[in-house]
Formats: C-alpha cells, sequence, structure tokens
C-alpha cells in the first residue's frame, strides 16, 4: 500500500553543491525550518531538511504592489496564485532505494533479484545523484522517520525527542551512542542537565553501558528541586535504586541531606606529581614546579604528598665553630630538603605555599577506611552506575583533581582488562561512558594535554572507555577534543564562537549554522554527529512522570523484577 504522505510541493531546481530547490504548494506559514521533508522520484526516496523558506514573484512588480487593496479579494487570490510564491531550500542527507510499485511485475522482479543474491538489499545511502525536475516533495511521515532514525522499541532505539511539525517521535541508536564519546551542549538554561538526565535514564534502563557521573553540583542522583520552576526534580537513585550507587566525597559527607551509599576517600599516596600539574591554572603553580615534583618524587616516591606535607618552615638556632649562634633551617623543613636534594629552596617553599590548599582538603587521607576507589571501578565492572556528589566540595579544584585521579585509575583498569580480553582471551570489558560537567574546565587548550580526559577521547574507544561531555561554552573545549565527538546534542547557543565549535568537522554547517542559533531557548535541540543519520532538530523529550512512565511501563513489576532489582 502507497504511504500517504502530507505533499508540500515540488522540485523546481539545486544541485548536490547548492542544495535543492523547492516549489511550496502549501502556505510558507506551516513549514519550519529544519523540517524532514521526502524527495519521491520513480525507485528513490530523497532525505533532506529545509534550512531557509525564501518568499519569492515571477516580477517584482507583484510583490511590490498590494494587489489585495486594488483588487476584489478573489481576483486578487487569484493572481497571487499565478504571481508570487514560496520556495524552500532543502539539504539533501540520504538517499533510499525503494523498487517499483509493490505489487507490479517489476516489483516482483526487482525482490526477486534481492532475494536471489544477485541485487544488494537496499541501504541508506549518502546522496550522490539528484531526482529530476518536478520530482515530488512531502512532510516525513512516522514510517520515513523509523526508516532513518529506527522505529522506538527496537534494538537500541531511545527516543529523545519529537519532530516539530508532527510530533513524530525520533530516537538515537544508544549501541551507536556508546561507542564514541558523546557531547550534549546548550546556553546556560536550556536544559542540558534534564535532556543528560533522559539520556543517562535510557543508557541505565537499556544497560547499555556503565555510567560514572562526576556530579558537581549534586543534581542527578537524588532528588532535587529545578531552579527555575521550583518543581521537584526526581534523580537516578530514585527510580534505580540498587543499580545505581551515590557517592559522597569525603568521610561522613552528605548530599542534599542524603546519605550516599558509600563515601570516596583519596590515599595520600594515590596521588601522583601529574595530578598536581594538572592544577597548574588553578593552584597558579610556576614553571619551576615539574622540576620540584620530580625532586620530591625521587625523594620519597609514592609518598611524596605526605611527606611534603609534613614538612614545616621552621629555623633552629645552633652554635657553629666560634660558638656563634646562627639560624638554619630546621632538618624537617622543606628549605632542608631542599638544600639536601639539589632542589630550589625558593621554589619548595613556594610550591609547599600553594599546595596548602590541598593539605587541608579532609578528603585526602593517611590511610582510607576502605579503598572506596577500587569499590567505584568493582561496581562499573559489575554493571552498576555510579554517581560522585562533590557535595559540599564544589570548588574548580576539588573538581580538577578528583576527576583527573579517579579517572586515571579507571582508565589503568580499563586497559588492564582489554589488554588480558585481547591477549589471553578473559572476559571482554564492559562499556563504560564517563559523564563530565563543567567539560570546559577539564578539556580546555591549556590542560587537554595534561588531563587524562582528552587521552580518553583521542584513545580509549578501542579500551571500551568513551566520555559524555556536558557544557554551556564549547568554543573553550580543545577543538581536537571536539573532533573526536560522534553523536552531538545542543540545545541554543548564542555565541557564533560555540555554534562554530560544535559544528566543526560536519558537512553542510553552514546551513546548519542559522539552525542552531535559531533554535528555542528551550525544549529544542539539535541531533547531530555520528550517532544519527543526519541532522534534525527535534523537540526533546521532557524529563518528567509520563517519560518514567513510558520508560518504565508504569509501577506493575513481576516478582522476577523486584527480586532482580534487589540483586538477588
Amino acid at each position: 500500500m502507497q504511504v500517504q504522505r502530507s505533499k508540500i510541493g515540488y522540485l523546481v531546481g539545486g544541485g548536490l553543491k547548492e542544495n535543492f530547490r523547492v516549489r511550496l504548494t502549501v502556505s510558507p506559514q506551516e513549514i519550519q525550518e529544519g523540517a524532514f521533508v521526502v524527495i519521491q522520484s520513480g525507485d528513490w526516496n530523497y532525505y533532506g531538511i529545509v534550512v531557509d523558506i525564501q518568499l519569492g514573484a515571477t516580477d517584482p512588480r507583484f510583490a511590490d504592489e498590494q494587489s489585495e487593496v486594488r483588487y476584489p479579494p478573489h481576483i486578487a487570490k487569484a493572481l497571487h496564485g499565478q504571481t508570487l510564491y514560496a520556495n524552500l531550500e532543502v539539504l539533501p542527507n540520504l538517499m533510499l532505494e525503494i523498487g517499483p510499485e509493490p505489487g507490479s511485475p517489476d516489483y516482483k522482479d526487482w525482490k526477486g533479484m534481492i532475494d536471489a543474491g544477485l541485487k544488494e538489499p537496499p541501504r541508506v545511502l549518502p546522496v550522490k545523484n539528484v531526482p529530476p525536475h518536478h520530482a515530488q516533495v512531502f512532510l516525513a511521515d512516522q514510517g520515513d522517520i523509523a526508516e532513518i532514525f529506527g522505529a522506538p522499541g527496537e534494538g537500541g532505539n531511545f527516543i529523545v525527542g519529537y519532530t516539530r511539525e508532527q510530533n513524530h517521535p525520533v530516537c538515537i541508536d544508544l549501541e551507536k551512542f556508546v561507542q564514541r564519546s558523546s557531547g550534549v551542549f546548550g546556553a546556560t538554561g536550556t536544559g542540558k542537565s534534564f535532556l543528560t538526565r533522559v539520556v543517562l535514564a535510557g543508557l541505565i534502563h537499556y544497560n547499555k553501558a556503565s555510567v560514572l557521573v562526576l556530579d558537581m553540583h549534586n543534581e542527578y542522583g537524588f532528588d532535587d528541586v529545578a531552579s527555575d520552576t521550583k518543581k521537584p526534580v526526581i534523580g537516578l537513585k530514585s527510580k534505580f535504586k540498587s543499580k545505581v550507587r551515590v557517592v559522597g566525597l569525603g568521610a561522613g559527607g552528605t548530599i542534599r541531606g542524603q546519605v550516599p551509599d558509600f563515601n570516596l576517600e583519596l590515599s595520600a599516596n594515590d596521588i601522583s606529581t601529574s595530578d598536581i600539574e594538572t592544577l597548574t591554572r588553578e593552584l597558579n603553580l610556576k614553571e619551576t614546579t615539574p622540576t620540584t615534583l620530580n625532586a620530591l618524587y625521587s625523594s620519597f616516591r609514592e609518598s611524596w604528598f605526605s611527606r611534603f606535607k609534613a614538612m614545616n618552615r621552621d629555623e633552629v638556632e645552633v652554635e657553629d665553630e666560634k660558638g656563634k649562634v646562627k639560624k638554619v633551617p630546621h632538618p624537617d623543613s622543606v628549605a632542608a630538603w631542599a638544600n639536601a636534594n639539589g632542589a630550589n629552596q625558593t621554589a619548595a617553599e613556594a610550591l609547599h605555599d600553594k599546595l596548602r590548599r590541598l593539605f587541608s582538603k579532609p578528603y585526602i587521607v593517611e590511610k582510607p577506611a576502605a579503598d572506596s576507589v577500587r569499590e567505584i571501578i568493582q561496581s562499573l565492572e559489575n554493571g552498576q552506575h555510579v554517581i560522585l556528589s562533590f557535595g559540599e566540595h564544589e570548588s574548580d579544584l576539588d573538581y580538577l583533581l578528583v576527576s583527573n585521579l579517579l579517572t586515571r585509575k579507571i582508565r589503568a583498569a580499563w586497559e588492564h582488562k582489554t589488554n588480558e580480553f585481547r591477549s589471553h582471551g578473559k572476559a571482554e570489558p564492559r562499556q563504560l561512558i564517563i559523564v563530565v560537567e563543567e567539560a570546559h574546565k577539564l578539556l580546555n587548550r591549556e590542560m587537554a594535554s595534561q588531563t587524562t580526559f582528552a587521552t580518553i577521547a583521542r584513545e580509549l574507544r578501542k579500551y571500551y572507555v568513551t566520555l559524555l561531555i556536558v557544557d554551556q561554552r564549547p568554543s573553550q573545549i580543545y577543538d581536537e577534543v571536539i573532533s573526536q565527538l560522534g553523536t552531538r546534542i545542543s540545545g541554543w547557543l548564542g555565541d557564533e564562537d560555540d555554534i562554530h565549535a560544535v559544528l566543526s568537522g560536519l558537512s553542510g554547517r553552514e546551513a546548519l549554522r542559522g539552525m542552531l542559533a535559531r533554535l528555542q531557548p528551550k525544549e529544542e535541540v539539535l541531533l547531530l554527529g555520528w550517532g544519527v543519520p543526519m541532522p534534525l532538530p527535534v523537540r526533546s523529550r521532557r524529563y518528567d512522570d509520563a517519560f518514567w512512565k513510558d520508560l518504565l511501563g508504569g509501577n506493575k513489576r513481576s516478582k522476577e523484577e523486584n527480586l532482580k532489582e534487589l540483586g538477588f
């Protein structure tokens, strides 16, 4: 049966390098920029999006003169129909062979060749040719959306939003999504955190990967209240119970008055000199710092941080050979260590001063009560999901140090597991996604070469680890990292540099630039990149009770499901 789509016009010109031009046969007010359209021509369908709507006239005089004022309404209407028109500019993206009319002899022959292996089965292809003049153009229907973006409920397809014109569901393939790093972008107040919660809920529910959320602002674990609407916001822990473990930073820490599953304490011996170097900008460290750190590590190896912290700045009085009293550095002082080890005393004392901000951190201890870093890694390996909430430790210094140290440990664990899997046939590592908020603080040009995160974005896909970066200033993220992102989901961005960053490396970015700038400030996003077959603006899914009911299927659960949720 032939699909009944809404016809909107016919093809009048254009090409692969200049887009297609479509003459509208409906009012231009019925079509929005970003509309998903299908151009139907013989055995092929061409899929594209509207990137511009232009008014035209057969003669400029008809556009300049108000004929509706000069002529009776019926004459003016007829005149408008003959002389005034609107054109769409359509960015072509994909083409699909659909074959002859079903039921016809030609269709039987075409299908027979495919079944016999004499012809490749139809598959979606990049646009390589153009349809002829006057090919019919339609608004895509639900079947077209499912053909290109996948049908809801099949495989790893997860509804992320709906088309703006006809409210058809649009999916992302979560299995593809997790295979490469991805990004959620948008100016402040555009709902990035809500959209990220939606995506994370899908990943957790469909069990496509383990998720580690570096939750700087304590938003994702427990229930919260929206800052703008003051309405309650359901936390991921509330819905997924034992699947999600909330970890608090520091012994005895609570998250918005709630007690986490366990707390993270860092062993002083786990802090490497490279962790300190990543804090260069935050601590305003000098060029001499790496030399001093290397000397400390040479002197004390893994215990360098504790030994350096224990040093004092005191002096003691001693008598020389002539009985004269003079002051010299205390044997346990920074100066005494520097003099004994060939380090610059001034540089060493300056570093000791700068590191006082870390020496006083309550979550850095000599002997943690438990190996909580290992417990986080084991939880992720076992298919659980971890939300690390920073609690009251919300400064950039806390975020940079803890995030980098923890991720460095995770990277080493996943590289080891991958090598064991490939070399010795042991268990395949579980796919892991690390969610990084305020990503520009860790992935800017100065920091990218020093942190573990840039290495993950560039190289760790082969080790089953990817990033999901969430940020309002993508232009401040190192361009080499942005270029590695597969799927990009972007809300409205007002800054031209941010728009350019989100679209970098994508074809047709000039046509998409205006579309991104003209999104509604809330609840509209542009899907881009490797994880989706073609760019498409959608009305994003709301994070509300209806979302949870649709995702989890209401409150009725079988006895087996309840036991599984409890870990039995």
